[in-house]
């Protein structure tokens, strides 16, 4: 009991258990009922119930490490809050409240954002689900616990000088008990490796069929050049099993076009296809928007005459590149931006400039409206681009003004992919 009274992350954690989530406040006390609030950006305490009546200040330190530093309670009440909103959601939501935490009237400091695994990770544990988290450090008052028990077996003669390492999965913290019947589960566990060692593989592979199929065509190089082949090389074109060699995939890549994950976005995974592929604006939040919040990738084809006149392109579209590999960046031929620098932290090219040197950047705003002076301030590489504004009542009818923007947005995707290679075989880092 005195480590929960001491413990904000224990406290917190049985709060969740009793279904008496804790207050903020903007004092310690809180005794008038103005002193509560809903905004962490106002708070500055955080008031439990029960075992009773206590506050903690929301930049108290926790136990919870990211980044080989503590995380403070603001953070992790603010990541619980957010268990059941999608990975861009919380990310603008962690932006949005660290601006409005430095704004005058704030309680000061920031948010941190805690990746997919550790917020997964903190969850798990906060419910109940878990008794273990890797990010989680171990009580003071445990490990002297541990310490000292250690140090009365050693004296009784129970154990030896040097401590036993506890059986177990990876990770298992010293001096904590197991309990029997999880110790059998960890007994018939099997040891995974890592994808090196299981590429790696046990038996020696014997690449000598390459070099065979090779002299082939060196054979024949050698004739056209007035040399003879080898007996070798003549040996094998005899033979045309030894010369099956795979052939080059002439499937061409498809272009890639990101979009920003920002919930101010007007352009969304919800509704960007009923705007570049129908040529109409739909809110994403709208019924008649016809894609998904949660959708992680779509794909829309569309024919660029200068491109390839014959086959259409398939282009691909995400709002993260969180999953992209090296050579993906190549494929990039747009990127479509509300002005919010923190949407580049993930990209290759994180700053703005240099971004769009490589890739074409789009920014969509309301007609009449202007322009964010970040945008402008982004240079020719960023096109701005206009739609009316959303009427409930009008719906779809009269929305004929979309189609002439969503043409002159592929018209310099076409142009900005034509000036930097690209063509019937793919890109110009693939040609």
């Amino acid at each position: 009991m005195e480590s929960v009274l001491i413990d904000p992350l224990l406290n917190l954690r049985r709060a969740i258990a009793s279904n008496e989530l804790p207050i903020p406040t903007t004092s310690a006390d809180a005794t008038a009922p103005t002193d509560t609030t809903d905004n962490l950006a106002l708070a500055t305490y955080l008031q439990f119930q029960e075992p009773n009546h206590h506050s903690y200040p929301l930049d108290t330190e926790t136990r919870f490490i990211s980044s080989d530093k503590p995380v403070d309670l603001r953070s992790i009440f603010f990541a619980w809050q957010k268990k059941d909103v999608a990975i861009p959601d919380y990310i603008a939501s962690a932006q949005q409240l660290s601006e409005e935490l430095s704004a005058p009237g704030g309680a000061g400091g920031k948010v941190q954002n805690l990746v997919f695994v550790e917020r997964l990770d903190l969850i798990t544990w906060l419910e109940g689900a878990s008794e273990e988290s890797e990010y989680i450090k171990p009580l003071e008052s445990d490990v002297t616990a541990a310490r000292a028990a250690g140090s009365a077996d050693v004296a009784s003669g129970a154990a030896g000088g040097v401590a036993p390492v506890p059986s177990g999965p990876a990770g298992t913290r010293p001096g904590k008990s197991i309990d029997p019947r999880l110790q059998e589960i960890y007994n018939g566990e099997r040891k995974m490796g890592d994808r090196n060692t299981v590429l790696r593989g046990i038996k020696p592979t014997d690449f000598s069929h390459v070099r065979k199929s090779a002299e082939v065509f060196l054979g024949r190089n050698r004739h056209r050049s007035g040399q003879q082949p080898s007996a070798a090389a003549t040996a094998i074109t005899a033979n045309p099993a030894l010369v099956n060699l795979p052939k080059k995939s002439n499937r061409r890549p498809d272009p890639i076009i990101l979009l920003s994950p920002s919930a101010s976005s007007l352009l969304r995974m919800s509704n960007i296809k009923s705007f570049l592929d129908g040529g109409t604006y739909i809110p994403p939040d709208n019924a008649l928007a016809g894609s998904s919040n949660s959708a992680n990738i779509l794909h829309i084809s569309r024919l660029l005459p200068s491109i390839d006149p014959q086959r259409p392109l398939r282009f691909i579209l995400v709002d993260t590149p969180e999953q992209f590999k090296p050579d993906y960046w190549s494929r990039v031929v747009a990127v479509f931006t509300t002005g919010q620098t923190w949407q580049f932290k993930s990209y290759k090219w994180q700053a703005p400039p240099e971004l769009f040197k490589n890739v074409l950047g789009i920014y969509v705003g309301w007609r009449g409206e202007d322009v964010p002076s970040t945008v402008k301030g982004w240079g020719r590489g960023v096109i701005s681009a206009h739609v009316d504004k959303w009427h409930a009542q009008q719906g779809t009818q009269g929305r004929w003004r979309d189609r002439e923007v969503v043409e002159g947005i592929w018209g310099q995707v076409e142009e900005s992919m034509r000036i930097k290679g690209w063509g019937k075989d793919g890109g110009p880092a693939m040609r």
